[in-house]
């Protein structure tokens, strides 16, 4: 059903960069509304599906931690191999870095800026900066 809503439930420290923009062409590629949940805490490429849903339908739980950096890599080998993998990730962090400035609305530098180093954020401040739309409230219970 292309527009049966999908809920995706996201804990995740991150991941590999290459199966999560495999993950993240399909979140843009379905018809199909996709709401996103941040419990726990959400990091790295986690954080990138989190923002990823579908506009005003991306949300964190109260005490949910939101996490953005720049891709971590390593090289070896070779002089011209290390040169090799250096120019990818540069090449990937460019492309998370547009893909986080569209989602967020935040203008390119300050993602730059902001993902230099490792950034972390509660649900509240994720929702100012634009990863989420809102924080959800637990429903009053009567006591």
């Amino acid at each position: 059903d292309s527009e049966a809503p999908i809920t995706m439930y996201v804990n995740s420290p991150g991941g590999h960069v290459y199966p999560g923009l495999a993950i993240y062409d399909t979140m843009q590629m379905v018809p199909n509304p996709i709401s996103t949940v941040a419990v726990g805490a959400t990091a790295s490429f986690g954080t990138i599906l989190l923002t990823a849903g579908s506009k005003g339908q991306r949300y964190a739980l109260p005490h949910a931690t939101i996490h953005i950096h720049q891709p971590l890599g390593g090289a070896s080998g070779q002089a011209s191999d290390i040169e090799i993998q250096a120019r990818e990730i540069l090449r990937l962090k460019e492309r998370l870095n547009i893909i986080l400035s569209k989602h967020t609305g935040q203008d390119l530098e300050t993602i730059e800026r902001d993902t230099n180093r490792d950034f972390y954020l509660d649900a509240k401040s994720a929702a100012e900066y634009g990863l989420v739309d809102q924080v959800l409230e637990p429903p009053k219970k009567n006591e």
